[in-house]
């Protein structure tokens, strides 16, 4: 009887990615590839990058100087009172024309450029691709809001914030929400040239019922109780309430209790973000229509 010896079985072993495109770290690579990438392009663009740093301060020079803060705000405010709804108003802003807008300017000419297409054809996740053309405009936000903050401290006052953490939920928060927003907006917009008209529904309509441009006190009850659910009030809520410590008496709070006025706000802020992320995922056109 004989023995038939066994061959050794070949094993077919699958391509390994390359080291260091996997994981945490490999993201951070790819997504660190994509932000130097969008900088470039920022820093060519010479009427962007003067936007970003000289139009915060210029903004607060004019509110200051030509009375209007004063006329929203009211005579009798002091100067702490007056400086916080100044930076409120800021923060605002620039969640809406630095985020919202430009982030969907730049969502839509990429998708038109086709570099979208091309990106989710390599390794980057759809994920890595939105937050990678994010984050020079959030840098952006940043820098304008240290330079607008200086000023508001320097030409009105600015007392040290109530309640810190309600000021970065509020900051984060807010550019989360209209990170998400801008890249739904990409689904009824079709070329870069309309992004002036699909984006300023949402834009107007935010802003108005936000309380920054116009006192809602003047506006019906029933549209008062609708504008705190808009996606910008909640924030300009947490802000306020971060920033000054006062309760709807206007009297001062202790800590603690900031996050007891802060719950509304903080819950509807939550859902906007749940709702932009759905947004997002479900409504971004990531090629040109044909």
């Amino acid at each position: 009887m004989t023995t038939l010896a066994q061959t050794p079985r070949r094993t077919t072993r699958a391509p390994s990615a390359p080291r260091g495109t996997t994981g945490l770290a490999g993201s951070l690579r790819r997504v660190g590839s994509l932000v130097r990438a969008e900088t470039t392009l920022l820093l060519r663009n010479r009427t962007a990058l003067f936007n970003g740093v000289a139009l915060a301060p210029a903004m607060v020079a004019f509110l200051h100087f030509s009375g209007a803060l004063e006329a929203v705000v009211g005579d009798g405010a002091g100067a702490s009172v007056v400086g916080a709804f100044a930076l409120t108003s800021l923060i605002c802003f620039a969640l809406m024309f630095v985020v919202y807008y430009n982030l969907a300017s730049a969502y839509v000419a990429r998708r038109e450029e086709l570099v979208l297409k091309r990106l989710r054809t390599g390794q980057c996740s759809d994920a890595e691709i939105l937050i990678g053309a994010a984050t020079p405009a959030v840098v952006t936000m940043l820098g304008q809001l240290v330079l607008g903050g200086a000023a508001i401290a320097l030409w009105i006052g600015l007392d040290a914030p109530a309640n810190v953490v309600l000021l970065l939920v509020a900051v984060l928060g807010g550019t989360f929400v209209f990170a998400a927003l801008a890249a739904a907006s990409t689904a009824f917009t079709r070329t870069l040239e309309s992004v002036q008209l699909s984006t300023l529904p949402i834009m107007a309509l935010a802003l108005l019922l936000s309380g920054t441009t116009l006192p809602l006190a003047l506006l019906p009850e029933s549209v008062q109780t609708l504008a705190a659910f808009t996606p910008l009030h909640p924030v300009g809520e947490l802000l306020t309430i971060g920033l000054t410590g006062l309760g709807p008496d206007g009297d001062a709070v202790g800590f603690g209790e900031t996050f007891a006025l802060a719950a509304q706000p903080l819950a509807i802020l939550l859902a906007w973000c749940v709702v932009g992320a759905w947004l997002a995922a479900r409504y971004m056109r990531w090629e040109p229509r044909r």
